[in-house]
């Protein structure tokens, strides 16, 4: 989880994160391509296993996508104007905290001390609230942004439908060519013949060895 997060951020070099639907796909294409493609199931397996790999390629995209216009922008946002307002508000509790101190002092504060610690604070809480304002007031970006995650979001599934709407005809057209080819009878390739007799006592045997078999039951009939 931390090396996608990483991935999408940028901090590391991309390698191509797995998807679930590329492994699935790699599987379907190997064991498709053993199969054969003469084995409709083995062609159709072939044509789920690329799609797969498509619909895993359009992900990736998407993470470029949402990388670029949610997450940089979000991260910036972080490491800007809320870092700038966290050292507003840090610098505001302090100057806060020496103006009570000096204004509950029982030592004698000289009223320009005093005066200068007021205005100091003064100063903070008018920063601070003004960084504030200013973020409130660019939320309009941040809606931008999300509405551009859900966009990408959106290409994905839509690209993937696509994607497998077209593997659905494929595969329709498959069952329909399978079901109108005609039966194929299993052929031995044993030069031997494939009848069987059937002795009085229920054992059936191949007429390759009719000879034998034969005077073995005359020889019981005999006795």
């Amino acid at each position: 989880m931390l090396s996608k997060v990483s991935r999408i951020r940028g901090s590391i070099r991309p390698v191509g994160y797995p998807h679930t639907e590329g492994i699935l796909g790699d599987c379907m294409l190997i064991h498709g391509a053993e199969l054969g493609v003469e084995s409709s199931f083995g062609s159709a397996l072939v044509d789920t296993g690329q799609a797969l790999k498509q619909m895993a390629e359009v992900r990736d995209c998407m993470d470029v996508r949402v990388k670029r216009s949610f997450i940089d922008p979000l991260q910036m946002l972080q490491e800007k104007e809320l870092k700038e307002i966290a050292f507003h508000l840090k610098k505001l509790e302090g100057r806060r905290l020496d103006f009570d101190y000096k204004k509950s002092s029982k030592r004698r504060i000289a009223e320009a001390e005093l005066k200068q610690a007021l205005d100091k604070f003064e100063e903070s809480r008018e920063l601070a609230k003004r960084s504030m304002f200013n973020l409130l007031e660019n939320d309009v970006d941040q809606v931008q942004q999300l509405l551009g995650l859900i966009e990408a979001s959106i290409d994905y599934h839509q690209q993937s439908r696509d994607i497998l709407e077209n593997l659905r005809s494929s595969l329709q057209n498959k069952i329909t060519d399978t079901s109108n080819r005609p039966k194929r009878e299993y052929k031995s390739k044993s030069n031997a013949s494939t009848m069987c007799c059937t002795d009085t006592y229920g054992f059936s045997t191949s007429s390759s060895y009719d000879t034998e078999v034969t005077q073995e039951l005359s020889e019981k009939r005999q006795l």
